[in-house]
């Protein structure tokens, strides 16, 4: 039988962000598991900072994912960007977005959630997902780190990346913590042991949904 395979596609032009997401979700690569291949896409902005750089690459990512045969596909953004579009593209094959997986999963592990935030604009997208998806009644809120995508793999944030984190438990009440962009899983555990409640890396949590989706169909 031929592997199936797991396509992640970090909707942003950056190459950093871009090694961050393979490195988060190598513990996933199992034995007998889906192959995971993560791509950059080389139309997209530097950083999904504003709805207008979220909208820009939805056609892309259409684009993308029409000319690929993977078993199942994971939008490594947190703006989810192209979503449900990507999947009217797919003939039914699985599209993960990693906000949608990271805060379903968020839900599971505390009664509020608050999300770490890149920056102000991307508190609005927050805002209106957690409104759309029907959750805002269990969203404390966003706390912005005012960074660019790219920033987020570096080890030079983390200080800001806690003090966002602890920021959302003391004021907003928070007792759990998503992650608000694709790069930043290699301070997810210090955050966590700073502010003493649960931390959801998003990319990591829609491919684990992902390899579900995958193993289960075949």
């Amino acid at each position: 039988m031929t592997r199936r395979r797991i396509l992640v596609i970090n909707p942003n032009s950056s190459a950093s962000v871009t090694a961050a997401i393979d490195d988060a979700v190598a513990p996933l690569r199992i034995a007998g598991g889906p192959e995971i291949e993560v791509v950059g896409l080389a139309e997209g902005p530097p950083s999904i900072s504003s709805q207008r750089d979220a909208d820009s690459v939805v056609m892309p990512l259409v684009g993308r994912v029409t000319r690929d045969d993977a078993d199942a596909f994971v939008l490594a953004c947190f703006s989810d960007p192209g979503l449900h579009a990507v999947r009217e593209a797919v003939g039914g094959r699985p599209v993960m977005g990693i906000a949608e997986c990271g805060i379903f999963r968020a839900l599971m592990l505390g009664e509020r959630f608050g999300i770490i935030s890149l920056s102000p604009s991307s508190i609005r997208r927050q805002q209106r997902m957690a409104r759309v998806m029907g959750v805002d009644g269990r969203f404390a809120g966003s706390w912005s780190v005012g960074a660019s995508a790219a920033e987020t793999a570096s080890a030079d944030i983390r200080g800001r990346l806690i003090e966002a984190g602890r920021a959302l438990v003391t004021q907003y009440r928070a007792d759990v913590v998503v992650m608000g962009c694709a790069g930043m899983a290699s301070h997810r555990g210090a955050i966590a042991e700073a502010i003493g409640v649960p931390v959801v890396e998003p990319a990591q949590q829609a491919v684990a949904v992902a390899i579900g989706a995958v193993l289960l169909n075949t």
